[in-house]
């Protein structure tokens, strides 16, 4: 099958819990559930603009369980960023972010060209924190990524990690914004506000 570049894949790794598929939620459809659902593979899209035209922002949300260790690596050699989550309440789930590390730079080779975001996610459970902000500061410069911590339950930072993510790609110019303009699809969903539709 040939490679869609119109596409530009992200791919969110990280452990079980830490809130991967609460941050995807929170971007794609502004919404925060307070129950946990374990994933195994979703996959969303959001149309966004690329090199002046508009491309599909494809978000891959990953398993947080290491029992699929093939779709992991299918997931690294198709994806052009990546964002690693790790929960500021766990240090556990910072270091399971290690080894994932490591195979983006075994499967990418040279990481300095991609953008990768270490998330910090649930800032807002402060009276829990396990991990300081130093520390995901400190790994992000070794790692020589991108950093911020992030909460998808109050919605701190979430579009923001996104556009942050999309500023870090060099080899094109990609963003939330669509030039500006709104699509016909925002058009029509604002002049639908208020409004009941049956679809």
């Amino acid at each position: 099958m040939p490679e869609q570049s119109n596409d530009y894949r992200v791919v969110v790794f990280g452990a079980g819990g830490v809130g991967k598929s609460s941050l995807v939620l929170r971007f794609v459809k502004g919404t925060f559930r307070e129950s946990y659902i374990p994933t195994i593979e979703d996959t969303y899209r959001q149309v966004i603009s690329c090199d002046k035209s508009i491309c599909t922002l494809q978000i891959t949300d990953t398993t947080g369980s290491h029992q699929f260790p093939a779709m992991q690596r299918l997931s690294i050699s198709k994806g052009h960023a990546f964002i690693l989550v790790y929960s500021i309440t766990s240090k556990q789930s910072l270091e399971e972010l290690k080894p994932i590390f490591e195979q983006i730079c075994q499967i990418k080779g040279d990481v300095e060209s991609i953008p990768i975001m270490l998330v910090g996610n649930k800032n807002d459970e402060t009276s829990g924190r396990e991990v300081e902000s130093s520390d995901g500061e400190a790994l992000s410069k070794r790692w020589k990524c991108a950093f911020m911590e992030t909460s998808a339950k109050t919605n701190h930072n979430v579009k923001e990690l996104f556009q942050e993510l999309l500023n870090l790609e060099k080899r094109r110019t990609v963003s939330l914004q669509i030039d500006g303009k709104k699509n016909k699809q925002q058009k029509r969903a604002e002049k639908l506000k208020g409004k009941c539709v049956v679809m």
